[in-house]
């Protein structure tokens, strides 16, 4: 059931308990009022009863009893002044039986017959006032509810019996009863359509809200819940909502990127490793062929074997060490001077390419807590880099500074081609070429950069790339002075 009708079938159940409730105490409240106003008149008939029989003191209060009528003498009391007994009052004298002695005295202002009440056999005990009051009804198809009062007489063996019918009293109360009745359906009636009206218009903004997370699930991450009032609890839901929606499509995003450059970079591995492979089988065949019975192809074949089996050795290794780089694998902290493995990277570089010019910019020493082994990785990796892209005689710089906040920032900067604004984001990533060719005429693996990369960020750095100002590119590593997670 939804959770609309169970809101408005509990608000309209505890509307009708209310409602039935109040009708009871206002009934009840009623019927004792009218009660109590019967009483007092029965106390005073009674009176009259017993001096109309002769019995007590006389009253004398000028009162002549019209024909067939008999009206109470005007006393003071509850009645007030002029108060008059309600039609079809009986008065009697009975025995301590219930049987009646002598005639029925009538207070009757019309030609209606009157019947006795039926008095209960035995007859209810007497209060310590001498009196009891009870409800009787009369016999016959139309019974008539009366208010009974027997009082004993002093001195005499008999009661003094007054009954007032309960006619008006009953007319009155049943229509209460269809007052009540009608009022209570109305309001039942108008207090439920203004509640389901009041819950539709409630329960709208999670319909949305349940309508557009079906959307959502059906693949539209884009979609959003309108209801953003911070004011309301539906809209501090929807602003919850769209926060998470933002993250899952967020991780989505991510998700599927992640899946993609994994399966460019399962392509492009399985390719570079197809390419030495290729070469190693073609060279076997070509021994195969006769070659181990020519010297000279024989040795060609073998210096090629030799040549692909170290390039696919290279590239297993650095895919190795990117898998443990990305697997947070514990680094090797030391505090060293920066300044001393940068000179000896250059030194190596200029050994091992006399056309190109290495500059080294530095001024003082640097140090900084880092994994040396993994430093010289980065220089190594940047300065081949820009010695691959450089034209002959161009020159590569070095440079080394501190920056603000203790970070260190090591610069390698070419003269080549450079790279294009909407590639720099990419060029860090395994095996991506500006040319998208696949061969390299370079012969590097095109995972140098992404070892860059990853080097940095495990020593809570970062790498990245920017145009050279005389042409060509700069690439740069920012390193913190503190590793705060030595994880690699």
């Amino acid at each position: 059931m939804p959770l609309r009708t169970r809101l408005l079938l509990a608000i309209i159940g505890v509307v009708v308990a209310g409602l039935v409730i109040s009708d009871v105490v206002t009934y009840s409240l009623l019927q004792t009022y009218l009660q109590n106003r019967i009483d007092p008149q029965l106390a005073i008939v009674s009176s009259f009863v017993e001096t109309s029989k002769g019995l007590g003191p006389k009253v004398s209060h000028g009162f002549t009893p019209p024909p067939g009528s008999t009206l109470v003498p005007k006393v003071s009391g509850p009645l007030g002044s002029n108060g008059i007994v309600p039609d079809g009052t009986l008065g009697a004298l009975i025995t301590f039986d219930g049987r009646t002695k002598g005639n029925i005295i009538s207070f009757s202002f019309s030609d209606k017959k009157l019947i006795p009440p039926r008095l209960p056999h035995p007859l209810p005990t007497l209060s310590s006032s001498g009196t009891a009051v009870f409800d009787a009804d009369s016999s016959g198809p139309d019974p008539i509810s009366y208010r009974v009062l027997i009082r004993s007489v002093p001195g005499h063996h008999e009661y003094a019996m007054v009954a007032i019918p309960l006619t008006e009293v009953n007319i009155t109360l049943d229509d209460l009863r269809l007052i009540m009745l009608l009022v209570s359906a109305g309001v039942l009636a108008g207090l439920g359509v203004m509640s389901w009206w009041i819950l539709r218009r409630g329960f709208r903004p999670l319909e949305d809200i349940a309508t557009t997370a079906g959307e959502i699930a059906q693949g539209d991450l884009g979609r959003r819940i309108d209801q953003s009032d911070s004011r309301t609890e539906v809209g501090r839901l929807g602003l919850a909502l769209n926060a998470m929606l933002g993250d899952i499509e967020a991780a989505m995003t991510e998700r599927a990127r992640a899946e993609a450059r994994l399966r460019r970079f399962l392509a492009d591995a399985s390719h570079e490793l197809r390419t030495p492979l290729t070469s190693i089988r073609g060279y076997a065949e070509m021994f195969d062929r006769g070659a181990c019975d020519r010297p000279a192809d024989l040795a060609i074949s073998m210096h090629h074997i030799r040549h692909e089996a170290d390039r696919m050795n290279v590239l297993v290794d650095e895919l190795l060490l990117l898998a443990r780089l990305d697997q947070k694998r514990p680094l090797r902290l030391e505090t060293i001077d920066v300044v001393h493995v940068v000179r000896t990277a250059v030194s190596a570089a200029r050994v091992g390419s006399k056309s190109h010019p290495v500059v080294l910019d530095v001024s003082q020493s640097v140090e900084l807590t880092c994994d040396r082994e993994r430093l010289r990785q980065v220089l190594d990796n940047l300065l081949t880099n820009a010695l691959n892209h450089s034209p002959p005689d161009a020159a590569v710089n070095v440079r080394v500074r501190r920056m603000d906040g203790g970070r260190v920032r090591i610069e390698v900067a070419d003269h080549g081609p450079g790279i294009a604004p909407e590639d720099a984001d990419r060029v860090f990533e395994p095996f991506f070429r500006t040319d998208l060719a696949r061969v390299r005429d370079t012969g590097g693996t095109g995972l140098g950069l992404s070892i860059v990369a990853s080097i940095a960020q495990a020593h809570g750095g970062v790498a990245g790339v920017d145009a050279n100002d005389g042409g060509g590119a700069l690439f740069w590593v920012e390193l913190p002075a503190d590793v705060d997670a030595p994880m690699a």
